[in-house]
This record gives C-alpha cells, sequence and structure tokens, in this order.
C-alpha cells in the first residue's frame, strides 16, 4: 500500500465522489482473470483484501486498484512453432505461403499457445484526495499512469485531469538550489542527480557524488547543464527522486515512519491497513503543498 512513486494530476473540474455510486461505476469495469485464450485483461481489483469494495476510503481520501494481467508468450517460442508450421505447408503444397497466410498460421500458434502460457500481474494504485481535487498514481511509467486513468474515464464516463505543473521552472529552481546553495530548510540534497544539456541526449548521471563538486558547479554555473533529477530527503520521514516535470520517483518512508502502527495486531489488517493509509497521504499530502508553495504554485492553465 506504501506508495514507491508519485504521479500527480490536477482535476480541471470537481468530480463529486459518492460511494455507492463509485461501487457500482468500478463494478462495470471490474477485473476478472484471463480466461484460456485471453491475452490480457484489464480491470479494478479490491483494494482491501477479503473485501467485496472495488475502493477503500477514509475521510477524503479514495484508493483504488487497477490490476492487469498478461499472457507471456516468448517471441522466440511464437517463432520456431510458427517457422515449422510454414515449413510443413510449403512443402506439402510445393509453393511459397503469403503474407497473410503466415499472419493467418500466426495468429493460429498464438491461439493453442495462450492456454499454456505464464501471466504476469501488474497492480497500479490511485489515490484520490477529493478535497484537494488531485490524483495520485503510483507509477514510474507515464503510459502506466495514463492506462489507468483511462479504465477510471471508462468507468465514470468523464475524468477531466492534466498533470500537475508547477509555476516555476523545476530544472532552473533545483540548478539554483545547488549553485546558489538554497535549499528549503526541510529538504536535503542526497548524492544523486541527473544534469541535463540543452540537447536532448547531452546528459550526465552522478551518484555517490557530492554536487558541490567544482566541476559540476561549473557546469551548472556556466548554463551549460541544468538539474533535470534530485535525490532529497525530507524532514528524516522519506526519500525520493524529484523530475523535472514534477514527479516523485523511488519514494522511500523512513523506518521510524513504517513502523509508526507496530501497535496495532497483525491480526486486524483491516485496522492496521487504515491507519497505514492515513499515515502515508498525511505525509505525502504535506509534501505536495510545500512543493508546491516552493515552487511558485500551479503552472496558470492556458
Amino acid at each position: 500500500m506504501w506508495f514507491k512513486n508519485l504521479m500527480s494530476y490536477r482535476l480541471t473540474k470537481p468530480l463529486e465522489w459518492e460511494r455507492n455510486q463509485l461501487q457500482t461505476q468500478l463494478e462495470s469495469c471490474q477485473f476478472h482473470p484471463c480466461g484460456a485464450q485471453d491475452q490480457s485483461k484489464f480491470g479494478w481489483g479490491y483494494p482491501l483484501r477479503d473485501s467485496d469494495l472495488l475502493y477503500f476510503s477514509v475521510g477524503n481520501h479514495i484508493l483504488l486498484v487497477a490490476k492487469k494481467e498478461e499472457k507471456i508468450l516468448p517471441e522466440n517460442v511464437v517463432k520456431r512453432e510458427l517457422d515449422e508450421r510454414i515449413e510443413s505447408l510449403e512443402q506439402k503444397e510445393n509453393r511459397k505461403l503469403k503474407k497473410v497466410e503466415k499472419q493467418t498460421l500466426k495468429d493460429d500458434v498464438v491461439m493453442n499457445l495462450l492456454p499454456r502460457a505464464f501471466s504476469k500481474n501488474q497492480h497500479t494504485a490511485l489515490w484520490i484526495d477529493t478535497e484537494n481535487q488531485l490524483i495520485h498514481v503510483d507509477s514510474a511509467s507515464s503510459k502506466r499512469a495514463e492506462d489507468a486513468l483511462a479504465l477510471l474515464r471508462k468507468s465514470l464516463g468523464s475524468l477531466p485531469v492534466v498533470p500537475l505543473a508547477f509555476a516555476n521552472e523545476p530544472s532552473i529552481v533545483m540548478t539554483n538550489w545547488i549553485t546558489q546553495d538554497s535549499l528549503p530548510h526541510w529538504l536535503i540534497a542526497l548524492e544523486e542527480a541527473e544534469l541535463r544539456g540543452s540537447q536532448e541526449d547531452s546528459v550526465i548521471r552522478c551518484k555517490k557524488q557530492p554536487l558541490e563538486n567544482d566541476e559540476i558547479l561549473a557546469l551548472l554555473q556556466e548554463g551549460k547543464k541544468v538539474v533535470s533529477k534530485l535525490a532529497l530527503e525530507w524532514e528524516d520521514t522519506l526519500t525520493f527522486v524529484f523530475h523535472e516535470d514534477c514527479t516523485l520517483k523511488r519514494l522511500k518512508f523512513a523506518d521510524t515512519v513504517r513502523e509508526k502502527n507496530d501497535d496495532i495486531l497483525q491480526e486486524d489488517f483491516a485496522q492496521r491497513f487504515d491507519a497505514d493509509f492515513v499515515l502515508m497521504t498525511g505525509i505525502l499530502s504535506k509534501l505536495t503543498e510545500n512543493l508546491l508553495d516552493e515552487f511558485g504554485g500551479e503552472k496558470a492553465k492556458l
């Protein structure tokens, strides 16, 4: 349940999140496992085990989980089976098969192999902050986040969202943090960053490298590079990598945070889940608020 990434989206129009209605809406896109001939299935799973609700909610916060199952068919397995069929049929009919015939054979091979294929399951959590009209997705991939949002849009009928963007350019602000030693008091820069040049492939990745290094400072101060990613620590609460597109990756909550609810018995899974969710959303809501303040609020909509 603890988020590992945070991709945030702003609802451009307020939506009403009536719980009973939401359950019905989510049921229209509920997850069902792949059948023998299915290559993939995508839908809503249960956030809380042993619950029949497709959402979990506490106060103004709602948690959803998009679940995806994909059958894994290695390309070399399909190719080997297909090549054998093509060779056998060409010898039998003493002619070369046409492209459309080969495609038909390939489709048949895939259908025959699917029942024996292994499955890969993927879960993507969405946290809806109904008070602040924000949706946060636990994903490091924009496509995966957009797929989950598309599923929610399909369930609700509409979902007017845009990626959360800050008013002040993050790469410029982060660069100033390093060159002017002006990091806000509540953040600590760790020894990891990515520096980007004006050309798309001009990138320097620094790891276990003090950012006040003379060579790094020279590149930033001369305007040859800007900081596009920066590893940060927030008040002994969590570490994360902040990206210039305003996303947070590799969230890692401190042990002291994750242990705060250890007094709840393991048997009380639902109570612990509830307490951890309240704790996590409180921390990440405050972090989002702090970042918005530091970066001059939200970017004005054109």
